[in-house]
């Protein structure tokens, strides 16, 4: 199984607001050669670590692709250039955030280009939130927890809700 997490707090010059980035960026898949075969609703998520940007909106993607993972991870983030991506600092606002959270059961290093699973994926609520909607039951390769057990473990420190919700 192969999981893709997308984000966004700014808006993109092209299609807009971050919901609608998000939307664009998946209709693209297909053109890269990736099939979306399920996708979570968006949720809104405050900013990890807290800082003063705008919240984001995030969703996960299940998909299947013959590209490997290296060619994988450069066709998400040349997705994301197009789309506006600036890399100009860690943790800045982004017009579109495309992360390859896990590629079947592959584990690699957390310093190999991918990094996989995603080394902070079991950390983050805006990741374990939308995964758990649509593969409740994967199972982290490295920790053997499900995302429900995931999720379940994490604190309540951070915000996430779905974007659909008042």
């Amino acid at each position: 199984m192969i999981l893709i997490g997308l984000g966004a707090n700014l808006p993109s010059a092209q299609w807009g607001p971050p919901a609608a980035t998000l939307d664009a960026a998946l209709a693209t898949f297909g053109t890269l050669g990736i099939e979306v075969l399920a996708r979570s609703r968006f949720y809104e998520s405050a900013p990890v670590p807290p800082s003063d940007q705008p919240w984001f909106v995030n969703a996960v993607a299940k998909v299947q692709t013959a590209l490997g993972p290296e060619a994988l991870l450069q066709a998400l983030l040349g997705l994301e250039a197009r789309f506006g991506r600036l890399r100009e600092a860690p943790g800045a606002s982004r017009a579109l955030d495309l992360d390859l959270l896990a590629y079947g059961d592959l584990m690699t290093p957390a310093d190999a280009h991918p990094a996989l699973p995603h080394p902070r994926l079991h950390a983050r609520a805006f990741v374990l939130w939308p995964l758990t909607e649509i593969v409740p039951c994967w199972r982290h390769p490295r920790f053997g927890a499900t995302a429900e057990e995931l999720r379940a473990a994490l604190g309540g420190d951070q915000q996430v809700r779905p974007l659909d919700c008042p």
